[in-house]
């Protein structure tokens, strides 16, 4: 492969070198000197080192005498656009070709009435390629008066507004027209140069009588973009613009393009070029434009906007044209309000994927805040003698305007809440994971002491919980007790997320079975439930049931296998299904599941015999639940 590469390399340059021979020995044959060049153009462009090699051997100096001495015109013009192409491939070959002499003989060609128009064009080209991205070559074209010949191009090249590009030699004087415009704007930008701005400007008053007298895409696009380039980040020039009538002309082609949109695609698209023009124009003095409100040029965007064959970057220009329009200019404001303009911005700012689109809705939006507070505060100003219908206007528009803008609010709310969820994600995230490391530690200490108890608790333990019963009978037949709470809140969530009973009918799904036990004394057990739920704050339960630190309230979604509760109706569920396998043991199966509800002199019967018969004991949390 690299054997490859190096025979290319190497034949490329024997190529170059045979080439600039044929031009030195051929000073006598112009064509084999213009296929010479053209050639040499050909090698530059494929491979931007060949131009490195060609000036090297001194080629490109060479070619750049033979433009400036030939007496042939076909042989300049090949020069020049050798040397442009080279330039413009390789920026050490712009920086050796920008020299004040170079541009002097390319102003000599320009100003020369011996000069064909395509030698002109390469002329202008090859300026083009040394001012563009270089500031050097922009103060060489502005002292060699070199620009003073550009201007002057630009207002003689085309005599008449009706193009007929269908004729050869109007055609070619267009695009010696294109091109001086294009010069033009990398004259006075990239980067900005106010001195070759403030030159320029002298050309206003002609390119506005282009935009009146020919709104075709040809004229409209150059035009624009020299304007836009020329007026840019200027103030001064800015104004000297809008003095000659500038925004005036533009607003007047805006509306004429915008009612032809609705017709022709290309108008839409010509009408955005525009609209950028006039963004130019009041970006930094937002103040002019009330110009744009004679012309109602807020509803002409607003319209323009829902084109649908604009994208996202085109309707972007267009609501930042509305956000600097609407700035400060309150009939721009109201116009946009006046053609529903709030509920197009809010649409664009939640359907719009475009960070840049959405900052311009933002800012449209923002801007309309103050002529709705102004709006809300006039109401009230008017009379009574005004007319009655006049008066329900006004307030219809108002109820309107205060619909959209609590509309806008919420956006705008919305924009702010996901910022500080954003910021706050880190911190929120920290936070879930020390709540995690100490639920863990409390569920495990807990575990550990309600398998310690269970081991632990004999027949006396089993009897004491007797006795407790016996004193407590109203918590007995709830079956759940609680520490004492502060809030009646507190005490309601407490009850519903800690109830072991609760949490194995849900689980089990046994509910009816368990109704069915003893329904009388269910009735009973509820009112008595209800008078314990209001006075369980005055009982002390410290000696029954001490629930866990809170901070476990979530357990079962957490720890589902760890959960007492969990663990409870687990035992219950393969009890009852084992149960209902054999028909000898349903009666069991009642009376086990009716235990719960049963007397306390039935419990102790039955306790008595489980000493024979044996049992299974549950412990939620300290609490002991016999289960047959």
């Amino acid at each position: 492969m690299e054997s490859e590469d190096t025979k290319k390399i190497q034949e490329m340059k024997t190529d170059l070198n045979l080439l600039l021979e044929c031009l030195k020995y051929q000073m006598d044959n112009p064509f084999s000197q213009k296929e010479a060049l053209v050639t040499i153009h050909s090698i530059c462009q494929q491979n931007s080192n060949a131009g490195v090699y060609f000036r090297e051997i001194g080629g490109l100096m060479f070619v750049r005498n033979l433009a400036k001495s030939s007496e042939h015109s076909m042989v300049k013009e090949a020069a020049l656009y050798t040397l442009g192409a080279v330039a413009e491939q390789n920026v050490y070959c712009q920086q050796t070709l920008c020299t004040s002499e170079l541009f002097e003989d390319l102003t000599w060609f320009l100003s020369n009435n011996d000069s064909n128009t395509n030698l002109k064009r390469m002329s202008v080209y090859v300026i083009l390629v040394l001012v563009s991205n270089n500031r050097t070559g922009q103060t060489l074209v502005r002292e060699t008066g070199c620009i003073t010949v550009l201007t002057q191009l630009f207002r003689t090249v085309l005599s008449k507004y009706e193009l007929n590009l269908s004729d050869k030699n109007v055609f070619q004087s267009y695009q010696l027209w294109s091109s001086v415009c294009s010069t033009l704007c990398v004259c006075v930008n990239n980067p900005q140069n106010d001195e070759n701005q403030m030159l320029c400007c002298s050309l206003f008053p002609h390119a506005n009588d282009w935009l009146i007298n020919c709104i075709t895409p040809e004229v409209i696009r150059p035009v624009c973009s020299f304007i836009g380039l020329t007026l840019a980040n200027n103030t001064f020039v800015q104004k000297y613009f809008i003095s000659v009538g500038g925004l005036d002309v533009l607003s007047q082609v805006l509306v004429q393009l915008e009612s032809d949109s609705h017709k022709t695609v290309s108008s839409a698209k010509l009408a955005v070029v525009v609209t950028k023009t006039v963004d130019a124009c009041i970006a930094d003095n937002p103040t002019f434009g009330v110009i744009l409100s004679k012309y109602q040029i807020v509803s002409k965007l607003l319209t323009l906007l829902l084109h649908e064959s604009l994208d996202s970057g085109e309707k972007f220009s267009i609501i930042l044209t509305l956000g600097h329009c609407t700035e400060d200019c309150e009939e721009n404001q109201y116009d946009l309000f006046k053609n529903n303009g709030l509920p197009l911005m809010i649409q664009a700012l939640t359907e719009s994927q475009s960070e840049e689109l959405n900052k311009a809705a933002t800012f449209v939006l923002h801007n309309c805040k103050k002529i709705t507070e102004k709006l809300c505060l006039s109401l009230g100003e008017y009379s009574f003698d005004e007319n009655e219908k006049q008066l329900e206007d006004i307030n219809m528009k108002e109820k309107n305007l205060e619909e959209y803008w609590k509309k806008a609010k919420e956006i705008l709310h919305r924009i702010e809440q996901l910022e500080r969820e954003g910021n706050e994600e880190k911190i929120q995230r920290e936070k879930y994971k020390d709540n995690v490391s100490s639920m863990n530690i409390n569920i495990e200490n807990t575990l550990k002491h309600l398998h310690g108890d269970s081991i632990g608790k004999g027949p006396e333990a089993e009897d004491k919980d007797k006795s407790q019963s016996r004193k407590l009978p109203s918590c007995k037949s709830h079956g759940i007790l609680t520490t004492a709470c502060t809030n009646d809140h507190q005490m309601k969530t407490l009850l519903k997320s800690t109830d072991p009973f609760d949490a194995c009918y849900r689980e089990s799904g046994q509910n009816k079975t368990l109704y069915k036990a003893d329904s009388s004394y269910s009735q009973n057990l509820h009112e008595r439930t209800n008078f314990e739920k209001k006075n369980s704050v005055s009982q002390s339960s410290d000696h029954v049931f001490k629930p866990p630190i809170p901070v476990v309230k979530n357990r079962k979604q957490e720890l589902p296998v760890t959960d007492p509760f969990t663990l409870c109706s687990d035992i219950i569920n393969k009890e009852v299904i084992t149960f209902l396998a054999t028909d000898s043991h349903s009666k069991m199966l009642k009376y086990r599941c009716s235990e719960i509800l049963l007397t306390p002199r039935r419990r102790r019967q039955l306790s008595s015999e489980s000493t024979t018969s044996g049992g299974i004991i549950l412990e939620p949390f300290g609490k002991t639940v016999s289960v047959r």
